[in-house]
């Protein structure tokens, strides 16, 4: 059977996803699709709207047949680290393939630009040094001191959020030696970080999870933008949990633990460095709200995003002691769901995956899946009180969810 992976966050599963889905599975002649799913906390430092396990069963009913959980360490990383941890799995679990969407849609761009810049590496290590003491972000810098030595090459545009990923998906295939065959599909109709409608069906998962934060119509307001079962699924969370998870839900939690630590203590947690800490206390005894907060400590060199990855991790209590092993690979790999097909796949295929295959969460005893239960039981506490209890227990409880559906 041939397997094609796609690495995802699915927040939620859109139109979008169910158009890259298809067009991955074609263009790779796959029989099934593989999806490395972020868990509850994502790249971009903050929780998921719904629960990993409400999202595997999105994917599952729209196209997916496997997912596996991106453990913590790598899904609240830079592109960099998310990029080794999630291809280090698809390559674990023998797909052939890996499929992602980009700004380029041209492969053949992306394979050039990690061969330009591991030939240039050193000069581009100084022109990203020079940048930094100018005070712009890593990003930033780095895109700038790419533009300045490639002008007149054949290369990839790295400031765009999908090709930055994609860059990295190549770069992490070749340094982990791979087989993996990297494969894109230009993105469609909407912008990655688009907080508005602006096609008739592609809407970005930005504006969709807008929409239902700020419109009374709820998710009538969204229904254009996504399969009938994330829809569906929608509701049921909003109806089983009382509402859906954003940064606010966890201002009072981070805010006490920023004002009960002290500098040291917060020097102690996974990226918090440079005397942020001091900042992030100054900060939180002024801000009423979340967004507050972050106006008040973002800085040219800080970004959101970064800001809210160190966020999560004083959240999660996450210290770099626990983080300090070099991520380049995953120890195993999470089952979250599988359909019909995805279980024939297992059945036959799992004695030759090079790493552990985990479907029961007390009957494995690793470091890094210790990160993963505390950060679900710490997504819990965005939860009203009567609902919390649930999902705090879930982590331990829920075996993987099965799809009887055979594509």
């Amino acid at each position: 059977m041939k397997a094609v992976g796609v690495i995802v966050e699915y927040n939620p599963f859109h139109n979008g996803h169910a158009y890259h889905l298809q067009a991955a599975k074609e263009t790779a002649h796959a029989d099934l699709a593989i999806a490395v799913m972020s868990g509850n906390f994502l790249q971009r430092g903050e929780p998921a709207l719904v629960s990993k396990w409400y999202r595997t069963k999105m994917a599952l009913l729209s196209g997916v047949d496997i997912v596996l959980e991106l453990p913590y360490p790598f899904a609240t990383q830079k592109a960099e680290t998310f990029a080794n941890g999630a291809v280090s799995i698809l390559d674990a679990i023998g797909c052939q393939s890996l499929c992602f969407g980009s700004e380029s849609g041209d492969i053949s761009t992306f394979q050039q630009t990690v061969e330009y810049m591991n030939t240039h590496k050193e000069h581009l290590d100084e022109k990203i040094k020079m940048n930094i003491k100018t005070g712009v972000s890593f990003p930033k810098a780095l895109s700038l001191s790419f533009q300045s030595l490639s002008s007149t090459e054949n290369v990839l545009s790295l400031d765009k959020p999908n090709n930055i990923l994609g860059f990295h998906y190549v770069k992490a295939i070749r340094k982990q030696n791979s087989s993996i065959v990297p494969l894109t599909i230009k993105r469609k109709n909407a912008d990655y970080h688009d907080e508005h409608f602006t096609a008739e069906t592609i809407a970005s998962a930005t504006s969709i999870r807008k929409a239902l934060f700020s419109s009374a119509a709820g998710n009538s307001a969204i229904e254009q933008y996504v399969p009938e079962a994330t829809s569906t699924l929608l509701k049921q969370y909003l109806k089983e949990y009382g509402n859906f998870h954003e940064w606010e839900n966890y201002w009072n939690l981070l805010r006490f633990r920023l004002l009960h630590s002290s500098p040291k203590e917060l020097r102690e947690i996974y990226e918090v460095e440079e005397g942020i800490e001091n900042r992030l206390i100054t900060a939180a005894l002024d801000s009423g709200t979340f967004k507050e907060f972050m106006q008040k400590v973002k800085t040219k060199r800080y970004t959101w995003t970064r800001l809210q990855r160190i966020c999560v991790h004083i959240l999660t209590n996450t210290k770099k002691s626990e983080m300090s092993t070099t991520l380049e690979k995953a120890a195993y790999l999470r089952l979250l769901g599988m359909t019909k097909t995805g279980k024939e796949y297992l059945n036959k295929y799992k004695s030759q995956f090079n790493l552990p295959l985990v479907s029961k969460i007390s009957a494995y005893k690793e470091n890094f899946i210790s990160l993963d239960i505390k950060a679900s039981r710490v997504y819990s506490f965005g939860l009203p009180t009567q609902h919390a209890e649930i999902l705090l227990h879930q982590e331990y409880k829920q075996p993987p969810i099965y799809v009887e559906t055979e594509r």
